[in-house]
């Protein structure tokens, strides 16, 4: 820990919706306000810690302030009918199985794993399917460790909410890294290993050892990167620089140097107060000194940061800091988006004025991005071809990854939020949808073989056309 950067390390208090009310805190609230609180509770996760209460949240701004709106229940983030429904359960002391029974109806309408997380993501050995892992793009695999399943506070904006509501058979999760080592020997197309979750870093480091050694054997040296997707550095960033395992985890960090692997923290900021407090700052520093990459994402977020002031502050604390900008993502299409989300348009607007007020050390940043069921789809712009108005769409990772890098073209629709919303411009049709249609209806897995199924469903779908600009 720097010496110059002093802090209160603090334990670890946590509450969630069973014991919401002894947040000192909410005692400006109403008991029916609280009531609303607990309620959203019992349909999306809740879990929140005592330093995000104490540190990030500015209690004299609430409920606008931006760090409430991230980490506390909303009683917009539920439909009116549905918001009485599970305040009148509470209020008459319901059984717990009555009152799961209707958050679990509400749940299972708010499209729980968007994009083809189940149904195309999923690869196999053998025609067995390998738990808690994702491979949708060709060099990069996601893998979920069953101890990282948990946060140390939850976003309420989290796409991946269904891990944490008990919804287990849409779960991603894997006890053992045994699978996922010989996956990655049988692909060695694969260079990039992201660790995902919820958030890896709740893990104790004796137990992030158990997956993370495995990928430093020289028979996987095909492995270039190994990425922990975490908000633990927003979150608690005491896990960095004062748990007491902290020291050992910067020993970890050495370890996947020596290797020869860049271990890479894509670290979840979605305003800059999160970048702002001393142990933050000390974590940051502990972190970069033992040799990590730290590179920066989020969604834009209605009512958290759906503005380009914000955004520039950001990134221009993150470049101050030695960060990397990366993402601005668009909301995804699940939980309750209706709350969050910010239309296309819009979001262009704010990146783009955002990304005017940095200097070009923070232009590495990439966004608006959608992470759609094809592939990571950039809005890269707004244009006029031929008098129609239309927005220019840029694949930055593709299912196949020939579409990457590659440039399409919707109609301009101000209400649009997704890529499902947009209708192709200029009278043509999406270049890749065939292909994607073929993938769905094969049950395609991510064999990126020499007979891939890629090759097989271009050659059935005919050649593929992409416009430039």
């Amino acid at each position: 820990m720097p010496k110059n950067i002093q802090f209160d390390p603090r334990k670890f208090t946590v509450y969630t919706e069973k014991n919401i009310e002894k947040i000192p805190q909410l005692d400006r609230f109403s008991a029916d306000q609280v009531l609303g609180m607990k309620a959203v509770a019992q349909v999306l996760p809740f879990r929140v810690n005592d330093y995000v209460i104490d540190e990030l949240i500015d209690w004299d701004r609430v409920p606008d302030d931006p760090m409430f709106q991230l980490t506390f229940p909303q009683a917009g983030m539920l439909k009116e009918g549905e918001l009485d429904k599970m305040k009148a359960l509470l209020k008459q002391g319901a059984e717990r199985t009555v009152i799961k029974s209707e958050a679990r109806r509400i749940q299972l309408s708010l499209n729980p794993h968007p994009a083809g997380q189940k149904e195309i993501n999923v690869p196999n050995l053998d025609g067995v399917t390998v738990a808690g892992m994702q491979h949708k793009y060709r060099e990069t695999v996601l893998f979920f460790p069953s101890p990282g399943q948990v946060c140390h506070t939850y976003c309420t904006y989290c796409f991946r909410w269904p891990q944490f509501v008990g919804l287990d058979d849409m779960k991603f999760a894997a006890k053992e890294a045994d699978g996922m080592v010989e996956y990655l020997k049988r692909h060695p197309e694969v260079n990039s290993v992201l660790f995902t979750g919820g958030d890896p870093m709740v893990m104790k480091t004796k137990v992030l050892r158990r997956y993370i050694e495995p990928l430093l054997q020289a028979e996987l040296d095909h492995i270039v990167s190994i990425r922990i997707g975490t908000k633990a550095l927003a979150y608690w960033p005491q896990r960095f620089v004062s748990d007491d395992d902290s020291d050992d985890l910067m020993a970890l960090v050495d370890e996947v140097n020596t290797a020869g692997r860049n271990l890479a923290i894509m670290a979840h900021y979605s305003h800059p107060v999160e970048l702002w407090t001393k142990a933050g700052q000390a974590a940051i520093s502990r972190l970069r000194n033992a040799g990590a990459t730290i590179r920066c994402q989020a969604p834009l977020i209605r009512h958290v940061n759906d503005n380009p002031e914000i955004w520039s502050s950001m990134w221009k604390a993150q470049e101050t800091l030695g960060l990397i900008p990366y993402y601005m993502f668009v909301e995804r299409d699940t939980g309750p988006r209706h709350y969050f989300e910010v239309p296309l348009a819009r979001a262009y607007s704010i990146f783009s004025d955002a990304y005017k007020r940095v200097s070009g050390l923070a232009r590495t940043v990439r966004g608006p991005s959608m992470s759609a069921t094809p592939g990571k789809v950039l809005v890269d712009g707004v244009t006029e071809i031929n008098g129609e108005k239309v927005f220019v769409l840029k694949f930055i990772q593709g299912r196949n990854p020939e579409w990457a890098g590659q440039l399409f073209f919707a109609k301009y629709d101000e209400s649009a939020r997704w890529l499902d919303e947009l209708t192709p411009a200029l009278g043509q049709s999406w270049p890749w949808m065939d292909e994607l249609e073929t993938m769905k209806q094969t049950g395609w897995t991510g064999d990126w073989g020499t007979e891939s199924h890629i090759q097989k469903s271009a050659s059935e779908c005919g050649h593929v056309t992409f416009q430039r600009l």
